[in-house]
């Protein structure tokens, strides 16, 4: 059985013939064609009313829902108290996603 043949790779060195690695680090880098991603910025800390206002929200919703319940809230037990419980609960969750 043959060796299959050997599979040519478009492009060539990427390094000019005879340099070493030495002679690379002491000259100054030319510009590349390739493509560099963008230095990652800094993420900064959140600032402290992001998860106050997390927390307040999922604490509100959670207290409209179990007052609603309890027939605690004025005009009895209503889905309207519901939406507005798991409202504030979905506002907490999505608060929730932009804490660093």
């Amino acid at each position: 059985m043959a060796k299959p043949a050997k599979r040519k790779v478009p492009g060539g060195r990427v390094t000019p013939k005879g340099t070493t690695p030495e002679a690379t680090t002491r000259s100054r880098p030319t510009s590349s064609t390739r493509y560099t991603p963008p230095a990652p910025r800094h993420d900064l800390p959140s600032p402290m009313w992001v998860p106050m206002l997390m927390f307040t929200l999922l604490g509100v919703g959670f207290v409209v829902i179990l007052l609603n319940y309890l027939d605690v809230l004025p005009g009895g037990t209503s889905n309207a108290y519901l939406g507005i419980g798991l409202a504030a609960i979905c506002g907490g969750i999505i608060t929730a996603t932009q804490y660093r």
